[in-house]
């Protein structure tokens, strides 16, 4: 599921060209050439410019592209079956590496990305120099601790060690599950830009040992508990429901994690990107999500209002801690 994860080591994609715009033009003319007179002529010329995104919002047969980094996904089937009976053909545009997807769509070469969260598009935002923004919520993918030597987070003991993800916005969540855990604590209590260096070691029981992403799952050989993101997890066969402890995705904290469909913001009330966003909560489509999931995301549907003042409370947090 989309939880904003570099795959370790993929090439970075080439871009999709960018969209040549189009002209199309019938000059149609009737004319008599006497002494360089025009007798009579007719000239009707039609311009259409640029991809199908670009018609009136709400207009029928359009084309949507969309970046993702999980094209493969079962849902996306259903909800192109849906977007076409409205008259709007999705095309998925994928991408093997997470930082392709929002300089693909600020450069125009998108219309709408589905890979990531609030906190992760912050932090793109800001040092991007970008203003893009949520139109959409989609789901959250809980954060969970696993053990293979341990089955409770009490059985952790003293001074053991446990991986987690060394990227910074996966990192900072997964620091924030083990506090939540009552397995170490933060400096002033932490947020969602903590790093090792704000654990407050005497007051911790455990250490962390950052690894790449997506290490952690194969990290549980040797750690006493590895914090693995729900994509890992499932490439490596561990059953989510084995997973000792986890955030609440239904919390207020969690609200930073809370994936989107994202858009230009001078996109934002597009009424035919916002017409696939509601089809991709439509019962048949979040029953494929879940599934794929295996019940482990939770669905989210709050209003862009929410998510914009999520964002840009995110985005002044990144902007104080320079």
């Amino acid at each position: 599921m989309p939880d904003a994860t570099p795959p370790a080591g993929s090439p970075a994609p080439a871009l999709p060209e960018k969209p040549k715009k189009s002209k199309t033009g019938w000059f149609v003319g009737i004319g008599v050439a006497v002494v360089a007179v025009v007798v009579a002529g007719v000239l009707i010329a039609v311009n259409l410019a640029g991809t199908g995104s670009s018609q009136a919002a709400g207009s029928k047969n359009v084309t949507v592209k969309i970046g993702t980094t999980e094209q493969a996904a079962p849902y996306w089937s259903i909800l192109k079956k849906k977007a076409a009976a409205e008259g709007i053909t999705i095309d998925v545009v994928g991408f093997s590496d997470y930082t392709q997807a929002n300089p693909a769509l600020a450069d125009g070469q998108i219309d709408l990305n589905l890979f990531q969260h609030l906190q992760f598009l912050a932090n793109y935002d800001v040092q991007a120099k970008q203003d893009l923004v949520p139109i959409a919520s989609t789901l959250v993918v809980p954060l969970p601790l696993y053990s293979k030597k341990y089955d409770s987070v009490d059985a952790i003991p003293q001074g053991a060690q446990i991986a987690i993800p060394n990227d910074a916005t996966n990192q900072a969540r997964a620091l924030l599950v083990l506090q939540k855990a009552g397995l170490l604590t933060l400096k002033d209590g932490g947020n969602t830009l903590a790093t090792p260096a704000d654990i407050d070691v005497a007051a911790s029981k455990v250490t962390v040992i950052p690894v790449d992403a997506a290490q952690t799952a194969p990290a549980l050989n040797s750690a006493d508990g590895a914090i693995v993101n729900n994509n890992f997890a499932l490439t490596a066969g561990i059953d989510p429901k084995s997973a000792i402890f986890q955030d609440d995705p239904k919390s207020e904290t969690a609200e930073p994690y809370i994936n989107a469909f994202v858009a230009r913001e001078k996109d934002k009330d597009n009424a035919t990107y916002l017409k696939v966003a509601e089809l991709y909560h439509s019962k048949e489509v979040t029953e494929s999500v879940l599934a794929e999931s295996k019940n482990t995301a939770v669905i989210v549907d709050k209003p862009q209002s929410d998510l914009i003042a999520v964002l840009d409370t995110l985005k002044k947090n990144i902007e104080a801690a320079k």
